[in-house]
C-alpha cells in the first residue's frame, strides 16, 4: 500500500513539473518571435530630451559617420572659424531637440477632441434609438388635461381635509386659501 501511495505521488510531482514548464514556455512564446524587448539598463547614462535637464548625461548620437568625426576635430580648434551650419549640425550630434522644438505645443488636444464629440455623437444616438424603440409612450397620467381632472375629483372627495389638500382649499369662494 506504501509504495503505491509513493508512485503516485512521484507521477503527480512529475506531471506538475510538466506542466509548469509548459505553462511558461506558452507564456513566452505568446509574445512571439522578434518581440523580445531588453530591459533597459538605468545605471547606464541615458540621453533625454527634457528642458529641466539641459545637459543629458551622454550625446545623442554615440557612433559618428567620417564627417562628423572631421566636424569634431574641427570644433576643437577656435569655434570662429566654424559656419553656422557646422555649428548646427555640432549641435545636432550632441542635441535631438532644441529647446523652441522642445517646448511646441502637440496636436493632440485635436485627437482627444474628436474622440470627445464622437462618444457624445455614439451616446446621442444610442439615447435616441432607446426613445424611440424601447421606452414605452409616455403615460396619460402625465397630460396637464389628465393631472387638472385629477385635482378636482380630489378636491370633490375632500382628500386631507385637516392637514392635507383640501385644508387649502376655500369651498364657498372656490379657490385656494
Amino acid at each position: 500500500m506504501l509504495r503505491f501511495t509513493a508512485g503516485r505521488v512521484g507521477s503527480l510531482l512529475t506531471r506538475r513539473a510538466t506542466a509548469a514548464l509548459t505553462t511558461s514556455s506558452a507564456r513566452m512564446a505568446s509574445h512571439g518571435p522578434g518581440t523580445e524587448t531588453s530591459p533597459v539598463d538605468v545605471s547606464q547614462p541615458m540621453y533625454i530630451d527634457r528642458a529641466d535637464i539641459p545637459l543629458p548625461d551622454r550625446p545623442y548620437k554615440d557612433v559618428l559617420t567620417e564627417v562628423e568625426r572631421s566636424l569634431k576635430e574641427k570644433e576643437k580648434g577656435p569655434w570662429g572659424q566654424l559656419s553656422k551650419e557646422e555649428k548646427i549640425a555640432l549641435y545636432r550630434i550632441t542635441f535631438c531637440q532644441t529647446y523652441p522644438e522642445m517646448n511646441q505645443k502637440s496636436e493632440e488636444w485635436k485627437t482627444v477632441l474628436g474622440g470627445i464629440f464622437i462618444f457624445l455623437g455614439f451616446s446621442g444616438l444610442l439615447v435616441w434609438w432607446q426613445k424611440v424603440y424601447v421606452c414605452p409612450p409616455r403615460p396619460r397620467t402625465f397630460d396637464e388635461d389628465w393631472q387638472a381632472q385629477q385635482l378636482q375629483r380630489m378636491l370633490d372627495m375632500r382628500v386631507g381635509p385637516v392637514h392635507g389638500l383640501s385644508s387649502h382649499w376655500d369651498y364657498e369662494k372656490g379657490q385656494w386659501k
